[in-house]
């Protein structure tokens, strides 16, 4: 529950491995968040996670989450808001998948689009849900730049994060009014700190990957995501982009006639 002031002291992490996520619960610790919830695959990864941002004074939980697994979300995410009120749920899990393999693979193009776009709309009906019973609370959901127009490069995965967008925003709209902030953050080329300017990777993501993804788009740590979402969150913003120079790049790149589109480095 927020104290006195409005200053945030709860934080559920749905996607508690990733690099965007954790750089954000340490942004938000400092800020005054003293709970934090990870959520994910029980792994050695999650449980050094949680070690980290609990060697930075705060309290913190892992719950065992599968994006996949649709049918618990409403018990095990459920069960996290009975514990205690949460101010903000940050939705951060995904897969990026590998373009050329999934075209010739079907069944691991599925398991993208499932990740990425369903078990999102579980996870995220489920917590708006609650955010809505307990009056209060933000809703942010990462996003990214590859969903804003389809690339031969990756409109697997561009397309997975074009629905999450949408249904992100139309989400916004039905929780308005009702004490519910969702805000949809697109980052670009997310690069993580020490690889910057050696090989980009998809927009959106935080791992390392083909410099063709990102060929022409601004790149940005985790921790830049992490600044926005923090300022985003304090102007209630429904939109942020990361950088904030990238709303007029894309603006432009909309209008691009497909003819011409196709044959950009993109």
């Amino acid at each position: 529950m927020k104290d006195a002031f409005g200053t945030p002291q709860s934080l559920l992490v749905l996607g508690g491995t990733s690099e965007i996520g954790l750089a954000t619960a340490r942004r938000m610790i400092t800020r005054g968040v003293r709970t934090v919830w990870l959520a994910g695959r029980p792994s050695p990864a999650l449980t050094a996670a949680a070690d980290s941002l609990r060697a930075l004074g705060t309290d913190v939980r892992t719950v065992p989450f599968d994006a996949l697994d649709t049918e618990s979300h409403p018990e095990r995410l459920g069960k996290i808001f009975t514990e205690g009120a949460i101010d903000i749920v940050l939705l951060a899990f995904g897969v990026l998948g590998d373009q050329a393999h999934d075209e010739a693979d079907p069944v691991a193009a599925v398991r993208v689009a499932q990740t990425n776009y369903t078990g999102a709309v579980s996870a995220g009906l489920v917590c708006a849900g609650a955010l809505q019973a307990q009056g209060h609370g933000s809703l942010v959901v990462l996003s990214s730049v590859a969903g804003e127009r389809a690339r031969r490069t990756d409109f697997i995965y561009g397309s997975s994060k074009a629905g999450l967008d949408v249904f992100a925003q139309g989400l916004g709209d039905a929780m308005y009014g009702t004490g519910v902030h969702v805000m949809v953050v697109r980052p670009g080329v997310v690069v993580r700190p020490g690889v910057v300017g050696r090989g980009a990777v998809r927009p959106g993501s935080a791992g390392r990957g083909s410099g063709r993804f990102g060929s022409g788009l601004p790149s940005v740590t985790p921790e830049a995501v992490a600044t926005a979402i923090e300022l985003g969150l304090r102007r209630r913003s429904e939109t942020v982009w990361v950088p904030g120079s990238l709303r007029m790049v894309m603006a432009a790149v909309r209008h691009v006639p497909r003819s011409l589109f196709r044959l950009l480095p993109l």
